[in-house]
């Protein structure tokens, strides 16, 4: 149930500077971990789990009554940088490929050039080896990073952070997805206004209709079942 996930309703200027595993709940991983027990374990053990979605905020209000405010990959990776940024921290681009880590390096050193960034491409396969594993926390762990931004797709990015976190020598564990193409500029983000009315998942899905029609079309609809169920179970149990 929604409510078995304890998002977070502050401002990310709260958050501490401490080790934290930091995850993101749309409509699309909700779905997912309703049937992958080990992407729910990983998501309900974040120690920030943001409310990634408008249809995830719409739902609790729905649900509860609760209030509050969509807090996007994006979100989260400007103020990791931008908190890097002030005080000459390091960062660590864990996924996607070479030639993407590249364009990402080119452009932070432009907007970012105080922060010291690495990066590391994993092979791409379902399941990591166990030299594919120690390969990728060896590169992190020799730099030790404030931020690591993890983008290897759900529910993939999760739960190797779960799993891993005790492993890895660095600050905030963020998993941010889809976030490095669209800093590596090999995707384009839906406009500001668009966002803001809700419908960035519209704009997402119209720019690849092919691959993102399951995710939208099926996923959107999977998700409203759900929370209409959950609606009903919460109504005759009070």
């Amino acid at each position: 149930m929604l409510k078995s996930f304890n998002l977070f309703s502050k401002n990310l200027n709260s958050l501490e500077n401490t080790k934290l595993l930091i995850n993101t709940l749309n409509a699309y991983s909700y779905t997912i971990a309703q049937k992958d027990v080990s992407f729910r374990e990983a998501l309900q053990h974040s120690d920030v789990l943001l409310p990634d979605g408008i249809s995830v905020v719409k739902a609790l209000k729905f649900l509860n009554g609760s209030k509050l405010t969509k807090i996007a990959g994006s979100d989260l990776f400007q103020y990791e940088m931008e908190r890097m940024q002030e005080v000459g921290g390091s960062v660590f681009f864990l996924g996607s490929h070479n030639t993407n880590l590249a364009k990402i390096k080119q452009r932070a050193a432009l907007e970012y050039p105080a922060i010291k960034v690495y990066g590391y491409s994993p092979p791409f396969k379902d399941e990591f080896s166990e030299a594919d594993n120690q390969a990728m926390l060896h590169a992190i762990n020799t730099v030790q990073p404030q931020v690591l931004f993890i983008g290897m797709t759900a529910p993939k990015q999760e739960k190797w952070a779960y799993r891993h976190f005790q492993q890895v020598a660095v600050g905030h564990v963020c998993c941010i997805g889809a976030v490095f193409d669209f800093y590596a500029a090999t995707v384009t983000r839906a406009p500001q206004w668009i966002i803001n009315i809700g419908l960035e998942w519209l704009y997402r899905f119209l720019q690849e209709p092919r691959r993102m029609w399951r995710r939208y079309l099926l996923g959107n609809s999977k998700f409203i079942y759900y929370i209409l169920v959950e609606k009903i179970r919460l109504t005759f149990n009070t």
